[in-house]
């Protein structure tokens, strides 16, 4: 798999947790990367995304002001910094990268997933 998700688990609400996207078979600095979550009976959403060039963010509103996207070209790692986290953050979170240079939520954007990582916020 070109990408693989770690980090998820178990945490209270209010507590932290950061996400690691790493890339195998790409060098992802040079793709818009963006998290997805997708919670039982629910669409897959965006959550935060990052563009190539630029470094241009997009958050979705239900998590703005709380998680962060970092990029780190030394380990070929996006990361997820989730904070303030709520029961509803509880999701399997997804990494996945585009060719496009805006970051978007819209998933026909993006070529390569990767197999997700579980996210659970109960005390």
């Amino acid at each position: 798999l070109p990408l693989v998700e770690s980090g998820g688990g178990l945490v209270e609400p209010g507590g932290s947790l950061t996400l690691s996207c790493t890339a195998s078979e790409l060098v992802i600095q040079y793709y818009t990367t963006t998290w997805f979550r997708q919670a039982p009976g629910k669409e897959r959403e965006g959550v935060l995304g990052i563009s190539a060039v630029g470094g241009r963010k997009i958050a979705a509103d239900s998590v703005s002001g709380r998680f962060l996207i970092s990029r780190h070209s030394a380990t070929n790692t996006v990361l997820l910094e989730m904070n303030s986290l709520k029961p509803e953050d509880s999701a399997v979170y997804y990494c996945a990268v585009s060719l496009h240079n805006n970051p978007s939520f819209a998933i026909s954007d993006y070529a390569y997933w990767g197999q997700g990582t579980q996210v659970t916020v109960s005390s």
